[in-house]
């Protein structure tokens, strides 16, 4: 079977109804399978015939839902709140430490005024020990991690009040 073959199987594959066509001869398998959405087209899976078993397809895992506040039942009341206060962020994914060892004081606490470079926390990534620095100045309202937690990219850490 040669390329203007396979290529006239795919299009009937993807312009009739069908969903999937295998051809097998002596020299080689074929497999077309077509999706139902427009944005894709079909798959062709060509393997020799003898007796080659191609490895599994593993499909993505769904993405996590994200979190939900755990504000209970003030949830209007604590973002009008939150919106004068600017949100320090996670810049990576990794673990979430508030000191640099169990024996030591957190580098920052709940009513700390913080300025420009002052470290803030710790997120471990991949064994290294990322200090982050506060970006602005301000006061600290709220820690929103735990010590010890993993943390998202992008996913809050500090409230600060920048007044």
């Amino acid at each position: 079977m040669d390329l203007s073959q396979i290529q006239s199987l795919i299009k009937f594959v993807s312009k009739s109804g069908v969903s999937e066509v295998e051809l097998e001869t002596k020299d080689f398998k074929i497999n077309i399978k077509a999706t139902r959405e427009p944005s894709d087209s079909p798959q062709v899976v060509a393997v020799p015939a003898q007796g080659y078993m191609p490895p599994p397809v593993v499909a993505p895992a769904p993405a996590a839902a994200p979190a939900a506040p755990a504000q209970g039942g003030a949830e209007g009341e604590a973002t009008e709140a939150d919106s004068k206060y600017v949100t320090i962020k996670s810049p990576m994914i990794g673990t979430f430490y508030r000191s640099p060892n169990p024996e030591t004081p957190s580098f920052a606490n709940v009513g700390d005024e913080i300025a420009p470079g002052k470290v803030l926390c710790i997120i471990e990534a991949m064994k290294l020990f990322n200090e982050i620095e506060a970006e602005i100045s301000g006061k600290i309202v709220k820690v929103l991690a735990d010590d010890a937690s993993p943390v998202e990219y992008d996913q809050p850490l500090f409230l600060v009040d920048p007044s």
